[in-house]
């Protein structure tokens, strides 16, 4: 892991317990409630009882062991260590420890850290891509670890939003891949409520929408669906309003996209 990502991992370690107690995840309710995958998502992946599912850098696994409640049975990969711990701890709380499994790795080696063992669902959630360098690897490892005929779920940060300023008024940020040249910030604050960072240095890259879709094409993948969305899940502008449980557009603003989905299957003969 080189300096960018291992100081992204430890800004990472140090929100696990800010998260695991944040009014954002809050955790307790989320036990008691017994809540289940996004109807929306389901739609798309369809049912997954008695499916393998890996979700790639899973956090603290709340949305991992939402697919184990719903019949999958769930592998979770984070790169935080702590993330891992938590992630163990609630499917233990839940009663899920036998269908989900929690292993610590870096995205990037999760296909041989998983023992080149392939998943029905490969599920990456919203605000993953963004903390990559290089999607063209990213696509080779989800690729990898896809069955004959699986499918692979996207639902992330839009690519154009991120080019936003914090008030998502002005553009200042660049749209395509840049390697070299990250977004840097050294806030010591998490998007959730709660305590303060010890490790404030960040890392982040965009990856323009038709970056992602060409990588996942090179891989030999084979898209299914592609939707851009003006609403995402977290207040991510000071104008955006919830509705429904998602943040969106109010009326008497240009309508942005702050949230895309992509469904991808690979060949059943690969």
């Amino acid at each position: 892991m080189d300096d960018q990502l291992a100081a992204n991992q430890s800004n990472w370690q140090d929100r696990v317990p800010i998260h695991m107690t944040s009014r954002f995840y809050d955790v307790e309710r989320w036990l008691s409630s017994e809540r289940m995958p996004r109807e929306r998502e389901r739609a798309m992946i369809g049912d997954p009882a008695g499916k393998s599912l890996v979700q790639l850098q899973c956090h603290i696994g709340l949305e991992t062991l939402e697919w184990a409640r719903a019949g999958a049975q769930v592998t979770g990969v984070d790169f935080s260590p702590a993330a891992i711990d938590a992630a163990r701890t609630l499917a233990a709380r839940t009663g899920l420890s036998s269908r989900a499994t929690f292993v610590c790795s870096d995205v990037y080696d999760a296909d041989v850290a998983l023992g080149d063992v392939t998943f029905d669902i490969v599920y990456v959630s919203i605000g993953s891509l963004g903390w990559l360098p290089d999607i063209a690897r990213w696509a080779k490892v989800a690729a990898n670890l896809l069955s004959a005929g699986g499918t692979l779920f996207i639902h992330d940060v839009h690519p154009f939003s991120s080019c936003l300023d914090d008030e998502g008024e002005r553009v200042v940020y660049g749209y395509f891949e840049d390697p070299e040249h990250p977004f840097v910030s050294d806030e010591d604050s998490t998007y959730t409520d709660g305590g303060r960072l010890t490790h404030v240095r960040t890392y982040e890259w965009n990856h323009a929408l038709g970056e992602i879709i060409q990588a996942l094409l090179d891989e030999g993948l084979i898209i299914d669906a592609l939707h851009e969305h003006d609403w995402t899940y977290f207040h991510q502008f000071p104008w955006l309003a919830e509705t429904k449980g998602v943040w969106r557009t109010p009326d008497g603003r240009p309508r942005l996209p702050l949230s895309f989905t992509v469904l991808a299957h690979a060949p059943r003969v690969r």
